[in-house]
């Protein structure tokens, strides 16, 4: 079976459940933005990110898989998404986020003024990965105002985790791990 389908040949895409729309609508906007921070991410796990990291990314990155579902399900099959046995981002997540802040807070001095990316690797991709994820919150927040269908959970979510994204690049420019590895992959 071949990838290419040709169905998105005149600039229409599918969302969940069949619904077409065109491929610059803010809903596909919104989780190919959230696709983007996923592919981001993974990249940031490449260049050698220690396992702390390692741990945390992959956690952060079935998150996104979990919210493009949401946001590539419009309203009308909210109902259907659900029966389906497909989750949305909950306060558990943004709860996990937090909590991870906490503990890199916990490990660094207090912040003053801008960071300079670009210190090695890693820090550079979570640096990247940051801008991706205040892109990704500025499409999310553009389909809630065209829409108003968008869980106010869901721009916590990537509010905090870009906050986060800043810390874990302070914290592996300073080779500091701010939580053990045997921490676990927090799932919900």
């Amino acid at each position: 079976m071949s990838i290419v389908t040709r169905q998105g040949d005149e600039g229409l895409t599918s969302l969940m459940y069949g619904v077409r729309v065109p491929k610059d609508h803010p809903r596909v906007e919104a989780y190919g933005a959230v696709d983007e921070l996923n592919a981001a991410l993974g990249w940031a796990r490449a260049q050698g990110a220690p396992p702390w990291l390692q741990d945390a990314l992959l956690h952060v990155q079935r998150d996104l898989i979990v919210l493009m579902g949401e946001l590539a399900t419009d309203p009308a099959h909210r109902a259907r998404f659900e029966a389906d046995g497909f989750s949305a981002l909950g306060p558990g997540h943004v709860g996990w986020l937090e909590e991870e802040v906490r503990l890199a807070e916990g490990c660094l001095p207090p912040a003053r003024g801008w960071a300079l990316p670009g210190a090695d690797p890693v820090s550079a991709a979570l640096e990247f990965s940051r801008t991706v994820c205040r892109r990704a919150e500025r499409r999310v927040c553009a389909l809630r105002g065209a829409t108003g269908a968008v869980s106010g959970t869901v721009l916590v979510y990537l509010n905090r985790l870009s906050d986060l994204l800043w810390l874990w690049a302070r914290c592996v420019e300073r080779g500091i791990t701010p939580r053990p590895a045997a921490s676990g992959n927090g799932a919900q």
